[in-house]
């Protein structure tokens, strides 16, 4: 009996090494094998994905295996985890869409009548995006500013969305939630996804949920750009870290990549001549500041590493205020960028 889910996995085992270069480009290909360090992309040489073999079976291409920390699965699994997808149909509109697959029209839809788009992909990012609202007068904004922030980025990236829905793991239903909405997009400012934080009622904080931040859409490689870059740029991590720079230096262009393994992966613009890489004091902060200095030096652009005083800029901005955060920062900028302090 046909198994779509079965021809995804066959047919994705089949470009085995096509989606190890989209989904984990930190790893390198050895001989039969695509090695990375693991399943948030870091570099290393635990986990190995089979690029060669039968497509089903023992030694099936597509199969890896991470012995570090005795995980195994198919390349399906490395598409959820990449991607944060959690609904299977939502995973699969991902596989399609990286396959080049048309996504399927519903049986009996009347022709009057569009189908609905797959959760989780670029065009159902987008009409989320474009059901919200700004930022101005609504939770979000109460949310930002319990966090210290007063700057919400200059480029209409954040939006509102007060009735967003959210499902946690073992939930039959999505209950909606208030919810501050992030545009990630590509180089060209094409929309490619979004990500969601659900905050709490009266906005002071995030909802007290299991999961409290999604992303949906295609984040690998895109970010959110919360301001226009010209020849300078500084990439981080989370939404709030990199409002926190632009909170004591406006004159700064930040992008938010939305995690470590993201951030290690972002796209650089060709133009940029100098790269500041905002880490959150861990060590995945520091993995991916090392796998992107790394690459900004292939790309002949100078680099420099931002690194907080406490967990990230955030806690630093809230801890320790404006003025302590900019000289902070006075201290790491570049002396050539640093009247955009005071910009």
């Amino acid at each position: 009996m046909y198994s779509e889910t079965d021809d995804l996995v066959r047919a994705l085992a089949e470009n085995a090494e096509g989606v190890c270069r989209h989904y984990l480009p930190a790893g390198r290909r050895e001989g039969s094998y695509w090695i990375v360090g693991d399943l948030q992309n870091n570099p290393g040489q635990s986990l190995f994905v089979r690029l060669t073999g039968p497509t089903s079976g023992p030694g099936a291409r597509g199969k890896w295996q991470d012995p570090a920390v005795g995980l195994h699965g198919d390349l399906l699994d490395i598409i959820a985890k990449r991607t944060g997808i959690t609904r299977f149909p939502d995973l699969l509109a991902e596989a399609r869409a990286h396959l080049g697959r048309p996504q399927p029209v519903i049986p009996d839809t009347p022709v009057t009548r569009k189908a609905k788009t797959p959760g989780g992909t670029p065009a159902a990012a987008a009409r989320l995006f474009a059901a919200s609202v700004p930022v101005a007068g609504t939770l979000a904004e109460t949310y930002l500013r319990s966090r210290g922030i007063t700057q919400m980025g200059s480029n209409e990236a954040l939006r509102f969305h007060p009735k967003c829905w959210h499902r946690e793991e073992g939930q039959t239903k999505p209950v909606p939630r208030p919810a501050l909405i992030a545009a990630v997009t590509d180089g060209a400012g094409v929309l490619q996804g979004v990500h969601r934080t659900w905050l709490a009622a009266d906005g002071q904080g995030k909802a007290v949920v299991e999961t409290p931040r999604r992303a949906m859409g295609h984040i690998l490689g895109n970010a959110v750009r919360l301001s226009p870059h010209d020849n300078i740029l500084v990439a981080g991590e989370g939404v709030e870290t990199m409002l926190s720079l632009s909170e004591v230096a406006p004159g700064l262009p930040v992008w938010a990549a939305l995690s470590s393994g993201h951030l290690g992966a972002v796209k650089l613009p060709e133009e940029l001549q100098r790269l500041y890489i905002a880490i959150d004091r861990d060590q995945a902060g520091q993995r991916a500041a090392e796998r992107l200095s790394a690459r900004a030096a292939e790309a002949g652009i100078g680099c420099h590493v931002l690194e907080p005083q406490l967990g990230d800029f955030n806690d630093d901005l809230r801890a320790n205020g404006k003025e302590a955060l900019r000289q902070h920062l006075a201290e790491q900028i570049g002396a050539e960028d640093r009247h955009r302090l005071l910009a």
